[in-house]
């Protein structure tokens, strides 16, 4: 048989009479719960929690004690010791245990429970001794539940942090303190929010430590790049479908919208979105109601709303692209990050922590840069903005070399003249070592991606590029997934 737990107390009480009265109360239960310690002020009740060598798990509390610290001041002096602490206040003040004004007070200052004293028929016991010993149970089991919750809350938190550090935002410059405070400041409120920036500069970076700094950081954070579906499926993607509602609707499917309820949604490349959706989604926004695809009913949803794009939305606005209203809706509160070669001194700090990311990511020694590949690397413009910088890290990575020379960054970087110094070499050396022969799996791959990664840095948008490679943006998204790159 599993021995029950002891239930500790201590008692706060300045009249000896009423402890005994709390003691013969408690007697029939003596073997679940001790009073561990007794005390006459409200001052010395706080040095025995502050001095952490007991624990107790219920407090019973005179209202009126004799003392500088008393009543809700006392309550709220020992919750901020132990927030998980239950109260139980016995008082003479009144005998109307219906009292609620007085009741609500005890329950803000963060009382659980109380009772009063002398009803006059009963001297030798705590009125009420039934209620009185249920709420000590009562408590008891709170105070476990506080505990659990406070366990899961600290481990929810610290798994946000590690998500933070896992995705830094790089940077000691004045424009990156800035952005910094602007993602505080946004993250306090609930507002929805427009990202301005050009293509590689991080807007989901950004989105992603807004929503962590947020007071949504619990809930999910539904990231979905709005140029990488057919236009024809982006509404049942986002605001879902109930099963036969179309030919080939099988099963119901949830939006993207009810998989973030509670959460924030992140919509990339805003301006890719077809008017039909962009009307469903201002009706999400004003009503904060689902038109689900085959339902009647409407389905409420809690989601904030992160968008982001590389395009001037006020200008498609004015060219008829994009709805003034939705803009409006979604522009409550602006973040625009700055591009890389308006930051050139973060450039090296990047650089490093790339470097040392992937190298650490391939199982390989960081290998060594040459001063002037440095060079060049710093003195590169940098028009693909930081995700070029972070494609080029790897590509420098991937051809093996344990020290990087100038020849390596010109290779990396291709033959882009107008934004470097030096002419490039054209010939990327490292593949043709008879040494080390590659299959022609292995070298059709490592031109694939070092292809799509060119195509992508020269491109304004995930769109643009499927679109110049010649595929579907859900066949580009799909392939750049395979190689590592989403």
């Amino acid at each position: 048989m599993i021995k029950a737990k002891y239930i500790h107390l201590l008692v706060i009480e300045d009249e000896d009479y009423d402890v005994r009265r709390i003691e013969n109360t408690l007697k029939p239960f003596e073997n679940r719960i001790k009073i561990e310690d007794v005390v006459s002020s409200g001052q010395a009740a706080l040095d025995l929690l502050n001095n952490k060598e007991k624990t107790y798990d219920v407090i019973i509390m005179d209202f009126q004690i004799a003392g500088g610290i008393t009543g809700e001041s006392l309550i709220k002096a020992i919750k901020k010791i132990d927030q998980t602490l239950q109260i139980i206040v016995i008082t003479k003040m009144t005998i109307n245990v219906t009292d609620f004004d007085f009741a609500n007070k005890l329950l803000e200052a963060g009382a659980m429970w109380y009772c009063t004293k002398y009803p006059g028929d009963i001297e030798k016991y705590i009125y009420q001794p039934t209620d009185f010993i249920l709420s000590i149970f009562n408590a008891s089991e709170k105070k476990e539940i506080e505990k659990a919750r406070l366990k899961s809350d600290s481990q929810l938190q610290q798994t946000v942090e590690s998500l933070i550090a896992g995705r830094p935002i790089i940077g000691n410059s004045q424009e990156m303190e800035n952005l910094n405070s602007e993602i505080l400041r946004c993250a306090a409120t609930d507002a929805n929010i427009l990202i301005n920036g050009a293509s590689g500069t991080g807007k989901e970076l950004v989105a992603t430590h807004i929503h962590y700094h947020s007071e949504r950081k619990f809930e999910k954070f539904v990231p979905i790049n709005c140029g990488s579906l057919p236009q024809e499926l982006i509404e049942s993607e986002l605001f879902g479908y109930e099963k036969g509602s179309f030919t080939g609707a099988t099963v119901d499917k949830q939006g993207l919208f009810e998989v973030a309820h509670k959460g924030t949604i992140f919509l990339d490349e805003i301006a890719e979105l077809p008017k039909s959706a962009q009307v469903k989604l201002l009706r999400v926004i004003q009503e904060g109601e689902l038109d689900k695809i085959g339902r009647t009913d409407k389905i409420n949803v809690d989601v904030r709303i992160v968008a982001a794009s590389n395009k001037n939305l006020s200008m498609e606005v004015k060219e008829k692209r994009f709805r003034e209203d939705l803009f409006y809706r979604l522009n409550v509160l602006s973040i625009d990050i700055p591009q890389l070669k308006d930051r050139n001194e973060d450039i090296g700090l990047l650089l490093d922590h790339f470097l040392k990311h992937y190298s650490d990511k391939m199982n390989i020694h960081i290998p060594e840069l040459s001063e002037e590949a440095r060079q060049i690397l710093l003195d590169y413009d940098w028009p693909g903005n930081v995700r070029q910088l972070q494609n080029i890290v790897q590509r420098l990575l991937i051809s093996g070399e344990e020290k990087l020379s100038k020849n390596n960054v010109l290779t990396a970087i291709g033959n882009v003249t107008s934004s470097i110094k030096t002419q490039p070499l054209t010939v990327p050396q490292n593949r043709w070592d008879p040494e080390n022969i590659l299959t022609w799996r292995e070298m059709e791959n490592s031109l694939k991606k070092e292809y799509f990664i060119f195509v992508r840095d020269h491109s304004a948008s995930d769109s643009e590029a499927a679109g110049k490679l010649g595929l579907a943006p859900p066949n580009y998204h799909r392939m750049c997934k395979e190689m590592g790159l989403k």
